[in-house]
Formats: C-alpha cells, sequence, structure tokens
C-alpha cells in the first residue's frame, strides 16, 4: 500500500496478519471505502468498534460476493450491521472550508 505524504511516498507492507487476505476480501473493503466517500462519511473510519463491526460483516462472507452488484449489496448490509458510530468518536463531520 503507497501512502501519500506531502512530500514523500511511504510504502507500508501488511505481514503479520495471521494469514494472507483473499482477493475478494480486498474488492470488499474497496467498496466499502468507495461507498463511505461517495455518502461523503469517510470520517466514519475514524470509530474503530464501527470499523471493526463493519470489517466484521464483510470478512464473514462467501467467495460469492464477487460481482458488482453483489459487491454494492454487501457493502450496504455491512454498512447496516455496524450501525451508527459512537457519537464521541470521530463521528462530526470536519468543519467546511467557506
Amino acid at each position: 500500500m503507497t501512502l501519500r505524504h506531502s512530500y514523500e511516498d511511504d510504502q507500508m507492507r501488511f505481514d503479520r496478519h495471521a494469514r494472507p487476505h483473499r482477493a475478494v476480501d480486498t474488492l470488499r473493503l474497496e467498496y466499502l471505502l468507495r461507498h463511505l466517500v461517495a455518502e461523503g462519511t469517510p470520517h466514519l473510519l475514524g470509530d474503530p468498534d464501527w470499523v471493526g463491526r463493519a470489517v466484521a460483516y464483510l470478512a464473514g462472507g462467501t467467495n460469492l460476493w464477487r460481482t458488482a452488484p453483489s459487491l454494492r449489496r454487501v457493502t450496504v448490509q455491512a454498512l447496516a450491521a455496524a450501525g451508527p458510530a459512537a457519537p464521541d468518536r470521530a463521528t462530526a463531520k470536519p468543519p467546511s472550508a467557506s
């Protein structure tokens, strides 16, 4: 994964997991991130409990969730399963620039 910093790129390696991630897990995460950005709610990623609930739902799926419609559907289901974020955890939207 590459993170972009103002002046340099950082490479992050995910090598301390108990097992490798399946390709379908990566697709599910991508659809979750796309949905959060499209809905203007990426701030939910600041609540680790909420992220844990959403990812736990996505991780429990089968390999059948590979088509675009099924990935969109399971993303909406994961958001519903995760429920609302805690009021004190990154749920306040950042102030808009005027």
